[in-house]
């Protein structure tokens, strides 16, 4: 059973992720401090970083929780699904739960205006798509262990992760930059693009 303490530092910590998103979404992420996400909650900078690492790790951090709840998702698919089949139903599974994920520490909207600041700031991309290669590792081993194949001796679970993942980056990239920032907007434009891989690669583009 959780304790006091166990549950106040669960309360600080939200306090600490939801402020810094606010910050990050509003004023930038360059343009925001430790000591600003540490006084808008009324603690110190010292009690920050028992909770996180420095900013770049608050500013990912409900990332990384959709991605937790993502790998769960492609392990629970039923094993009568092809790969890339379960990938997508997963995927689209994770858009339609996001808000059980996450509407504890911040709101939806929050989440979503992240990606934008995560494009526009050079190192949120890079440690972004640092971890997206950890990721794709991720995935391909879950592929590989729920197809009962040899990860080093099958290329094929890193090759159907890779193009996965080529296409969930395409849609980010597109969706950050367009005009329509809502979830609904963001699952529409990734059922749109997974639904091409098939024709993109084994049909020809060319019209008559």
């Amino acid at each position: 059973m959780e304790t006091l303490r166990e549950r106040k530092k669960q309360r600080t910590r939200e306090a600490l992720l939801r402020t810094a998103l606010e910050l990050f979404t509003t004023q930038g992420y360059d343009n925001t401090t430790v000591d600003d996400i540490a006084d808008a909650v009324d603690v110190s900078q010292r009690t920050f970083f028992r909770y996180f690492a420095g900013k770049e790790e608050a500013a990912l951090a409900l990332q990384e929780m959709t991605v937790a709840h993502f790998l769960e998702a492609v392990r629970a698919r039923p094993p009568h699904e092809a790969p890339m089949e379960a990938l997508r139903q997963a995927v689209l599974e994770g858009w339609d739960t996001l808000h059980d994920v996450i509407d504890a520490v911040a709101p939806v909207e929050v989440f979503l205006r992240m990606y934008q600041v995560v494009e526009s700031t050079p190192v949120l991309l890079a440690a972004h798509l640092r971890r997206s290669m950890e990721i794709e590792e991720a995935i391909a081993r879950i592929l590989a262990e729920r197809e009962g194949v040899d990860i080093d001796a099958d290329p094929r679970p890193r090759l159907a992760v890779a193009v996965f993942g080529g296409v969930m980056r395409l849609t980010e990239r597109q969706w950050s930059t367009g005009e329509d920032f809502s979830l609904d907007a963001m699952r529409a434009l990734t059922v749109s693009h997974l639904e091409q891989v098939g024709p993109a690669l084994s049909e020809s583009w060319r019209t008559r």
